[in-house]
């Protein structure tokens, strides 16, 4: 919960240099999980044309920044990234080495495609995130000429369809697209412009990647949405599956053990699956619930459709189905107009609620977005404050939440080796990291461990099983 704008920028999984005769692809991915999604995917439609993954830019032919457009200055860093590519290329170039070839993915290249070539002339091609399944024949183009720019009519149906059954997936856990768009348009979120209205891969396609994600050994799945909790999907009998029934459906796959979803909003919160909660064990008690703030009126400007009551009352009957739940949320400070007192309100429903863990972030204006033109437009420096005492209490309840672990045993999926030599770190059911010695043979594997200790961020266990 540090003062930050984006998620953590993620690359490819580290993976040793292929020979020279391979051509190599790096990816740098930015913001969220359903981005990370979507550079595995990218890495599958790639592979078949010779690309292996690095993890060193340095030694690639082929870079993707797979980009986020959420925040300012997940935007102004894209721009700073491809300047220091673009001086690899010209280096590169002049030395008479390999060519490097440039490409801008997801929503910064959806939103500013045109400024994008404008800026950097060393991009080669620009792919909205609804057409990075056409990445090879974009590369063959861009071997004739430079400039290529796709995806604008989100035809997510047409992207699915297109992509690669069998996915490079080495590890327990995996993300699965189920759900992409957005039909709420919260007036700070550029989403609905850049990824298209809500629609639902039909269930039967989703299951198919679910078994084939079982047989390659994941345990753990987490679906994936702009709104996942507004799954409406086609069933194979014609039925429309809501999100409940799609995950009682993936909980019989032989092998998936465990099932995660975000992101939700509170008004798709529906009783099935608050239901399926309370029944199916293969649903962790982790819930990522975003309200953005207490206060009824900031709530209103936002355009989020729901009430600071509201949404205290969801949280009620989630936690009578089942009361162990840990719930997370995102939150937004200083947006236009935000009193004092208003904001005052949000830390009120924060201490009322008891977050496991949130993210937070100051209110930043996206072009093209209704709050982007208000006025009353909060001066940085209130909104930085307020962003440190919101912080600051999220942080002191992460941290009990931690602590109150201590003594408990949990079941823990070991993912992968810790940074000693015969330690291994996996994910509890409420997702906190989990450390434990002598447990690296363990990798893949569900095992109960008991809580020695919780601290801000991750919690110290001693394994119980062999």
């Amino acid at each position: 919960m540090s003062e930050i704008l984006t998620a953590p920028e993620v690359g490819t999984a580290a993976t040793p240099d292929p020979p020279s005769a391979v051509k190599r692809l790096f990816i740098k991915t930015y913001g969220c999980q359903m981005n990370v999604y979507d550079s595995e995917r990218m890495a599958d439609v790639l592979r078949p044309l010779g690309y292996a993954p690095t993890d060193t830019v340095e030694g690639a032919d082929f870079v993707i920044l797979n980009t986020c457009h959420i925040r300012e200055k997940a935007a102004e860093k894209v721009y700073s990234e491809l300047g220091k590519l673009r001086e690899m290329k010209e280096a590169r170039a002049g030395e008479g080495r390999g060519g490097l070839t440039i490409a801008v993915a997801g929503c910064v290249a959806q939103a500013e495609g045109e400024e994008i070539m404008r800026r950097q002339p060393a991009v080669d091609l620009v792919v909205g995130p609804q057409a990075y399944h056409q990445l090879p024949e974009l590369l063959t183009r861009t071997a004739r000429a430079r400039g290529e720019r796709i995806g604008a009519d989100f035809a997510a149906d047409e992207k699915f369809d297109s992509l690669p059954q069998t996915r490079g997936i080495s590890g327990p856990t995996a993300f699965l697209t189920v759900q992409e768009g957005c039909d709420k348009f919260c007036s700070f979120c550029v989403v609905p412009y850049t990824r298209g209205a809500e629609w639902s891969r039909p269930a039967e396609a989703v299951l198919a990647e679910a078994r084939e994600l079982a047989d390659q050994g994941v345990r753990e799945l987490t679906l994936l949405g702009q709104n996942v909790n507004a799954y409406d999907g086609a069933g194979p009998d014609g039925s429309v599956w809501t999100l409940a029934r799609l995950a009682r459906a993936l909980a019989e796959i032989p092998g998936i053990d465990r099932i995660r979803y975000t992101t939700s909003h509170p008004n798709d919160m529906g009783a099935d699956l608050i239901a399926a909660h309370a029944e199916l064990p293969q649903l962790m008690p982790y819930l990522h619930l975003p309200v953005q703030s207490g206060s009824d009126r900031i709530l209103r400007a936002m355009n989020r459709k729901h009430g600071r009551q509201a949404y205290i009352d969801l949280i009620g009957r989630i936690r009578d189905a089942r009361p162990d739940m840990a719930i997370s949320g995102d939150f937004i400070v200083g947006f236009p107009g935000e009193t004092d007192r208003e904001f005052e309100e949000t830390l009120d429903l924060v201490r009322q609620v008891a977050y496991a863990s949130a993210f937070s972030f100051m209110y930043s204006p996206r072009p093209g977005t209704p709050a982007a033109t208000m006025g009353l437009q909060v001066p940085a420096e209130v909104s930085r404050a307020r962003l440190h005492a919101l912080q600051a209490l999220l942080l002191d309840q992460q941290t009990a939440f931690n602590a109150a672990q201590a003594g408990k045993t949990l079941d823990v999926l070991f993912e992968k080796k810790g940074r000693n030599r015969r330690q291994a770190i996996g994910r509890s059911p409420y997702l906190q990291s989990v450390h434990a010695e002598d447990a690296d043979h363990l990798i893949g594997r569900i095992v109960p461990v008991r809580i020695v200790s919780g601290q801000a961020n991750s919690l110290t266990g001693e394994r119980l099983g062999a």
